[in-house]
């Protein structure tokens, strides 16, 4: 699978020798999360919030002695907040941009993934982002200023940011209900969160076309925040011992959604 092939560029792109993990001293953190991107983070039909991020932040949490707990926030209201320094960390599969640097400080990058194309399972009127173009009868969801959004307007259609053919949900599963509603007919997403989408579906969805692109997902703080470094040690340690190729295979792979 992708993800777990790409773990060797992150191996690579981390320092030879792993920083010294420091000891936080039970310090709180409240970390916000928007839980609807599986299986990064969602709630189960238990109710419980689960995920790849969760399971990776309670290690991180462990390896720092750091005390999380956990704040629930729409996307588009994340990134400001982090910003305002009213939580300490947020994690959503965020896309690591120059421009959001200018707001928040990222970690190093945990996890690498691909754009692709979600569409229902019985789809036939296109198979690439071309073909979707070239019907202006097809309409995209997004949430406005995510990395989807960019690609969707800059990548697949006309360039155009308020091309009505693009559809805006406040939340991804939104946009992913709306897809089975058949209000709209494409999604597209990290190939993190469409494996999941697909895998719990029965056939309901399928990614077509080719991939649209590489992105790196990291934590974000507050700009200046003392936070950054520790993590990204606890990073750093965890690609190096096996911890998260070890998340990847449980969530990517062995992890069946709706379970």
């Amino acid at each position: 699978m992708k993800i777990v092939a790409a773990l060797a560029a992150l191996l690579l792109s981390a320092t030879a020798a792993v920083a010294q993990v420091p000891d936080l001293g039970g310090r709180k953190v409240v970390v916000v999360t928007e839980n609807a991107y599986p299986p990064l983070q969602f709630v189960d039909g238990s109710g419980a919030a689960i995920g790849w991020e969760y399971d990776a932040m309670a290690e991180i949490a462990t390896r720092l002695n750091m005390d999380v707990s956990y704040a629930n926030s729409s996307w588009d209201a994340m990134i400001p907040a982090v910003s305002g320094g009213q939580f300490d960390i947020g994690m959503t599969g965020i896309t690591i941009r120059d421009d959001r640097k200018e707001v928040v400080d990222f970690s190093d990058a945990y996890m690498r993934s691909e754009m692709v194309m979600l569409v229902r399972g019985d789809e036939a009127r296109f198979a690439d982002a071309a073909s979707f173009a070239a019907d202006p009868k097809l309409l995209m969801a997004a949430q406005p200023g995510t990395t989807p959004f960019y690609v969707g307007v800059y990548e697949v259609l006309d360039g155009n940011e308020a091309n009505p053919r693009i559809k805006m949900f406040e939340t991804f599963g939104a946009g992913v209900e709306a897809l089975r509603a058949g209000d709209v007919d494409l999604v597209l997403t990290d190939g993190t969160a469409g494996a999941g989408y697909v895998a719990s579906s029965n056939g309901g969805l399928k990614i077509v076309g080719e991939k649209l692109g590489t992105e790196d997902f990291g934590f974000i703080f507050p700009k200046g925040s003392d936070l950054v470094a520790p993590v990204n040690a606890a990073i750093a340690a965890m690609l190096a011992d096996g911890t998260i190729a070890a998340l990847n295979t449980k969530w990517f792979l062995d992890y069946k959604m709706g379970q």
